[in-house]
């Protein structure tokens, strides 16, 4: 017998996302196995095919039914205006767990201070609709020419502001660029293409991966907690514990003795774990969390 074709065609973003996309995906149970400079790449579940693809590409091959199901950032959807059916927001990135930003900057000593102060300017940028449409909103006419990269390095000397997206501002800091305005904030979007989403089996399996990456995303800077208690001294020890936690308590053998178990932030257990052994706790075990489901 042949090989079965698999249920779903996955697109992942090549480039500053990759490396990130990856390990989430490893932490939600799916190894991708990427070689060297293929755009195929290979997964460990059968019902998977996945390629990777620019995220500024994905929504218009989503829509078009290329892929079942795909990553992208809520910024690349509205440029390109793909009809797609958006399944979970993914709050992660290339170097942090917040939302990218695309914002409105201008050289420091620029006497440019708002959106109005853009009529009859010059503006570059990669994402020229979601600029369009934000100078529209603003009742602003003014240039806006589609830049093929570098794009921080164009004002003063070709245009007169940029839009360009940033996470901590530090790049545009580094070519002596003021913001002025978010343009738009985004973050990263599991989308599906309409027909896949009517599909019952293509549905699950989609809604499945969802329920995954999300439950990692929850995981993420957290870490399990296992310590024995002396039944005396159980309020004093669960007074310590954050008070968000809902700890788990369980008898022991010995009648005198708990076990709890919590979920704690991995920042905390540093100052955590040293109170929770003056208080009394035993055979204290920290452990990685892979997925958090509520």
């Amino acid at each position: 017998m042949g090989r079965m074709a698999p249920l779903l065609k996955l697109g992942l973003p090549k480039g500053s996302l990759q490396e990130a996309t990856l390990q989430l995906f490893q932490k939600a149970g799916f190894r991708f196995t990427v070689s060297g400079r293929s755009y195929s790449v290979l997964c460990d579940d059968p019902e998977i095919e996945a390629v990777l693809i620019r995220a500024q590409e994905m929504a218009r091959y989503v829509e078009q039914g290329l892929f079942d199901v795909g990553l992208t950032g809520k910024d690349w959807i509205e440029e390109t205006g793909a009809r797609v059916v958006e399944v979970a927001e993914l709050i992660y990135a290339k170097q942090s767990m917040r939302p990218v930003r695309w914002v409105l900057a201008v050289p420091e000593a620029s006497a440019i201070h708002s959106a109005k102060d853009l009529q009859g300017k010059r503006i570059a940028t990669e994402v020229v609709g979601l600029t369009r449409r934000y100078l529209e909103r603003h009742g602003v006419q003014a240039e806006v020419e589609f830049s093929w990269g570098a794009t921080e390095i164009k004002a003063p000397y070709f245009v007169d502001a940029i839009v360009e997206v940033t996470e901590t501002g530090s790049s545009l800091r580094a070519n002596q660029l003021r913001i002025v305005d978010t343009v738009l904030e985004s973050t990263t979007r599991l989308i599906a293409n309409a027909k896949a989403w009517a599909d019952p089996a293509k549905r699950e399996k989609i809604e499945s991966i969802a329920l995954l990456l999300q439950a990692a995303i929850q995981a993420e800077g957290k870490v399990g907690l296992k310590m024995n208690v002396p039944q005396a001294r159980l309020e004093e020890v669960v007074a310590l514990l954050p008070s968000l936690t809902s700890p788990t308590v369980s008898h022991l053998a010995a009648s005198e003795w708990v076990a709890i178990e919590i979920i704690a932030e991995e920042s905390e257990v540093k100052r955590l774990i040293p109170s929770l052994r003056r208080a009394g706790a035993r055979g204290i075990i920290e452990y990685p969390l892979n997925k958090v489901i509520d």
